[in-house]
């Protein structure tokens, strides 16, 4: 058994890289600033709970993603606060809509085509900066949702692969288990096959020994 299968750390793709974590980036930054414009910057708890809420979201996959080196459970624990963080954030947006009498884009609606092309393609909040002083309310709130409903849709995603990860790994205790019971069962191999090797030796100095009396060969 070689050193890498007795790996109890998991190693975990760098939080960075992940496309549900670069959304859920852009959706702090384009929140605040949304809320920064559109409400009032005095006596709403609207503006606090927003931003709480995209903050929560970003936050949790990070220490959801950190931890996971150690402890899935902890890992898929995280994942599913910052899931309901943004769908907390995605309910406050439905509702600024409609109180307001603006549309919700949904399929049919002539921009939304176009929107979901633009949100799928892009993750990184430097492609949204842009737009952020130019967008209307309604068009900056309606990208929001869509940023809300594609991030839920992938951190779902995650959380059946490491749910299924555990069931078939296990947590750092099977893990650490598993490590310990490989390495000794691998070390009781190598003990045996020493043992054998000696007895092959001796037998073959024997053989040899005999094999050189015969020529009169004193040893």
């Amino acid at each position: 058994m070689k050193e890498h299968e007795y790996q109890i750390l998991k190693r975990q793709r760098p939080w960075r890289e992940a496309y549900y974590y670069q959304k859920s980036d852009t959706l702090y930054q384009l929140t605040y600033v949304f809320c920064q414009r559109f409400l009032p910057k005095h006596g709403d708890r609207t503006v606090d709970q927003m931003i709480q809420a995209a903050r929560s979201g970003k936050q949790n996959i990070i220490e959801g993603t950190e931890a996971g080196e150690t402890s899935t459970e902890t890992h898929i624990k995280l994942l599913n606060v910052a899931r309901s963080s943004l769908q907390e954030l995605r309910e406050d947006y439905r509702d600024y809509l409609q109180s307001r009498n603006l549309s919700i884009w949904s399929s049919g609606h002539n921009r939304y085509d176009k929107m979901t092309r633009f949100c799928k393609q892009h993750n990184q909040v430097e492609d949204y900066k842009p737009f952020f002083e130019k967008w209307t309310n309604e068009e900056m709130a309606n990208t929001a949702l869509t940023l809300c409903f594609m991030t839920d849709r992938m951190l779902n995603n995650q959380l059946k692969k490491l749910e299924s990860d555990f069931v078939k790994q296990g947590g750092i205790k099977e893990r650490m288990h598993a490590a310990r019971t490989g390495y000794r069962n691998n070390q009781d191999a190598e003990i045996k096959r020493l043992e054998q090797e000696n007895i092959s030796l001796r037998e073959e100095n024997q053989r040899l020994q005999k094999l050189l009396k015969q020529h009169g060969i004193e040893y």
